[in-house]
């Protein structure tokens, strides 16, 4: 599968519609272990990470109708040539509300990447540096069972790593190492 834009177009694209930082940076975290898993599972390491970059591109166009999420975004990218496949994944990520069942492993990996960034930077802000790579393995199993921390990260999305046939341990090793990656561009 590909994309019908290069990186370039996209994170264009991601800037036209995304003002907020925080929220960028999210993306990029999110298109950054999107490509650590297409790697892991020898998919299209661009089209996963371009997915990844691209999947939150109406939060700001909705004003907070949630019933919207991902609907916008899929209308958007396909009008642009994307692949159904990478529409179906956009909505799926926010299935729960949308009533959208994930069904393939580009689905699970968009739902459990772009809610485990979320554990990962919250992790790391606790820590004395505020460093991603001083954020150790144990630390985020230990906050995944600690629901009043990060509390509004979704332990079940992150848990559809289990449907990608990772463990925790795994799935968590791959974000920390893709965020780690792109800390400088993450501010941590």
């Amino acid at each position: 599968m590909q994309s019908p834009l290069d990186r370039d177009r996209a994170l264009e694209l991601l800037h036209q519609k995304i003002e907020s930082p925080s929220l960028r940076k999210h993306s990029y975290a999110t298109e950054a272990i999107m490509r650590h898993l297409a790697r892991h599972f020898g998919e299209p390491e661009d089209f996963f990470g371009i997915v990844g970059l691209l999947h939150d591109l109406d939060l700001e166009a909705i004003d907070n109708d949630m019933t919207r999420h991902g609907l916008i975004t899929a209308e958007w990218l396909e009008a642009l040539g994307f692949p159904e496949s990478a529409l179906q994944a956009i909505r799926a990520h926010n299935g729960d509300i949308l009533g959208i069942t994930p069904k393939t492993r580009l689905d699970f990996a968009l739902t459990a990447a772009e809610s485990l960034t979320g554990l990962i930077s919250a992790t790391a802000l606790i820590y004395p540096s505020r460093k991603v790579k001083d954020v150790k393995l144990k630390s985020l199993r230990k906050r995944m069972r600690e629901p009043r921390f990060a509390a509004n990260v979704s332990r079940e999305l992150i848990g559809r790593h289990e449907q990608l046939g990772l463990d925790f341990d795994t799935f968590a090793s791959i974000g920390l190492a893709a965020m780690s990656e792109i800390a400088d561009d993450l501010g941590l």
